[in-house]
């Protein structure tokens, strides 16, 4: 009897790599500037291809794919969220320098949307855009309130209200709320804690799915909008994306290493050198998670950090710090605003900077978060998410820089911890080997490589003296095997 292997590759060929998510969606993206082009050029308003293709099956397609991101957001940040102040409000994760690690992480966060809507509008990346004429219906952006109100506002009068007509300020607030309360009394409500863990799962697979559907749904959009527009969408585009890396350059040179040298008076450009095999690492993979063993040996190794400051500060930076997803927040906050041609007041621009910070201590750690935060930040304050597609197909050039701001964030956040703490060791520092980590060293690594890992250790708290054994412990997981 013969047996058949027709379906093995011959030994010696290397297997085919499929081409990635993120691939598919940027060449659906340059598809459709492509296609909408032609079409600007070579047909008019009112032919058959506009109004059945066009104006027909193009719409329905790319509005459909935007409301299913708009179905997503108020369920997943709102359970989200819940999850990550649940386990933030665990006293392992408010020892000795954790309460200072989490600040330090939101008060970067929201300088760096600050600097990026501020550099966005003076490079003014969405001017001659004119999406506002592909929108059916006008948008208009909230009446502007005062200071005083704003702060008001994010306090909800009625929850499912709020949750009715996605008020996300009132949304996250009462979240934070619940997930803290909930992490305090941690056994006490394990039923609770089981439900919005699994909701949350129940939703980042939902997300899996919708994904898969972007590059179609980003295709037919993106020829819509450009066979309205033409070749006079790209520019703005280009534009945008020369503004979110000059954000992160600022966000790199200026702001971590003033904080480095404020908290720390350690020389910035030595950091820089020393810390630059896990830049490159994190740029060239573009995965947070990835790289956090690269990140926790070149710290301990190359910067004198206590392994007993890293193994906590890392995994929760990777969870909660989203500065380079928040620069590319407020850039394109900016873009769409006068892509539409909506003013934006003072306590619209606060409310953008809150929802975001607040927002990134449940959800930086979801699969797809970024396209999902971004629709959330749009409908806080009234901007349409058709503008959510366009930076969605260009995500892949801008994410490998703003993941490598996001491990650098986490190193000089760490650093300047460690320092305060007395945990720093500047003799490791001063010296001047500054060779990459050996990253097949870290293959195997038995130590904790994500919050949830830390959290679920067997052993108490090795930071603080206050801390106690996982709350959560007792909380079983679903087999799906039984």
């Amino acid at each position: 009897m013969t047996t058949s292997h027709a379906s093995s590759p011959p030994q010696g060929t290397p297997a085919r790599k499929e081409m990635g998510q993120t691939t598919w969606i940027l060449i659906s993206l340059l598809a459709g500037i492509v296609l909408g082009i032609v079409l600007n050029l070579f047909v008019t308003k009112g032919d058959p291809i506009d109004t059945y293709f066009v104006e027909g099956v193009c719409y329905v397609l790319g509005q459909g794919f935007i409301r299913m991101m708009q179905m997503l957001v108020v369920p997943l940040v709102f359970c989200s969220i819940v999850v990550g102040a649940a386990s933030i409000a665990d006293p392992k994760m408010l020892g000795k320098i954790g309460g200072s690690t989490v600040i330090m992480y939101l008060v970067t966060t929201a300088l760096a949307i600050i600097i990026a809507m501020g550099l966005a509008s003076l490079t003014n990346p969405g001017m001659g855009l004119n999406l506002d004429q592909i929108v059916k219906v006008e948008p208009k952006a909230a009446e502007p309130l005062a200071f005083r109100d704003v702060l008001v506002n994010i306090i909800p009068t009625n929850v499912f209200g709020s949750l009715s007509s996605g008020s996300m300020l009132q949304i996250i607030f009462f979240a934070l709320l619940l997930g803290f309360i909930l992490g305090r009394l941690g056994s006490k409500v394990a039923t609770v804690n089981r439900f919005f863990t699994q909701f949350n799962a129940v939703m980042m697979r939902m997300i899996t799915i919708v994904l898969k559907v972007a590059p179609v749904g980003i295709f037919f959009l993106i020829t819509r909008t450009f066979t309205n527009l033409g070749f006079s969408g790209v520019l703005p585009m280009v534009n945008f994306v020369g503004t979110v890396y000059i954000g992160l350059a600022i966000q790199l040179l200026v702001v971590y290493m003033v904080i480095l040298f404020l908290f720390t008076r350690l020389s910035p450009l030595h950091f820089l050198r020393k810390f630059v095999p896990v830049m490159l690492f994190a740029f060239t993979t573009s995965s947070s998670n990835a790289t956090i063993p690269l990140n926790m040996e070149t710290l301990e190794k190359r910067i004198g950090v206590s392994p007993k400051v890293t193994s906590f500060t890392i995994p929760l930076g990777a969870t909660i710090n989203m500065d380079g997803t928040a620069i590319m927040q407020g850039a394109a906050v900016i873009f769409a605003a006068q892509a539409f041609g909506i003013d934006m007041s003072a306590a619209a621009l606060l409310a953008v900077i809150v929802t975001a910070t607040a927002a990134s201590i449940g959800t930086a750690g979801v699969p797809g978060s970024g396209t999902i935060m971004l629709t959330m930040v749009f409908a806080s304050v009234g901007l349409p998410a058709e503008g959510v597609a366009m930076i969605m197909g260009i995500d892949r050039i801008l994410d490998m820089g703003r993941t490598a701001i996001n491990v650098t964030g986490d190193g000089v956040v760490t650093t300047c911890v460690a320092n305060a703490a007395g945990m720093l060791d500047r003799s490791v520092f001063v010296k001047d080997d500054i060779e990459a980590v050996d990253r097949t060293a870290l293959a195997e690594s038995d130590r904790p490589q994500t919050v949830e890992e830390y959290t679920k250790a067997e052993a108490g708290c090795e930071i603080g003296e206050s801390g106690e054994l996982d709350q959560f412990a007792n909380v079983e997981n679903p087999d799906p095997a039984k």
